[in-house]
């Protein structure tokens, strides 16, 4: 069974341990290695701003991945959209499919219309679970990221939850 769930102060040595893996790092723009003090002045920082949502994904009763949404825009709608599957041996289970669902299901519920993301050109298994969801690519932005001394070119994608909204259904 799959849910997602606020982040907690507990998951914060998950998320440490997700984002030093050098398999799930690979197109994550940290400052890696993270540590657990840092990413705790992360947390308390951030986990009353609405500008953001993040959560945990529970796999079984097991937190397993990140998903949320950031730079969340109630003005025009919208929201960039993230997530990581952080244990290695759940990659490609179906679960960031359904955990995608039920975070566009909270998205509607805060009226957000659009969830858009960006994604390293190279990023290939993400691009087909994107695509896999029902994300539009919209374009490439070219030198979009200078990050560890190079110029990283990223394609947008897009989803129009109003399209959703419009069925009854996600996804």
């Amino acid at each position: 069974m799959i849910k997602i769930r606020p982040f907690e102060m507990d998951d914060i040595s998950y998320k440490v341990k997700w984002i030093n893996e050098p398999r799930n790092n690979k197109y994550l723009h940290y400052d890696t290695p993270i540590n657990y003090s840092k990413t705790l002045e992360w947390f308390e920082k951030v986990k009353k701003l609405t500008s953001r949502l993040d959560l945990t994904i529970i796999y079984n009763d097991k937190p397993v991945g990140l998903i949320g949404l950031l730079n969340i825009d109630f003005k025009n709608k919208k929201a960039e959209y993230y997530i990581l599957i952080g244990e290695l041996g759940y990659k490609g289970k179906g679960i960031a499919y359904e955990a995608t669902r039920l975070l566009f299901q909270q998205a509607i519920e805060l009226g957000l219309r659009r969830i858009y993301l960006f994604t390293e050109i190279e990023n290939n298994n993400a691009q087909k679970l994107f695509s896999k969801l029902g994300f539009k690519k919209e374009g490439l932005l070219k030198n979009d990221l200078y990050y560890k001394d190079r110029f990283i070119d990223r394609y947008l994608f897009a989803y129009d939850l109003f399209s959703l909204e419009k069925k009854g259904t996600v996804l």
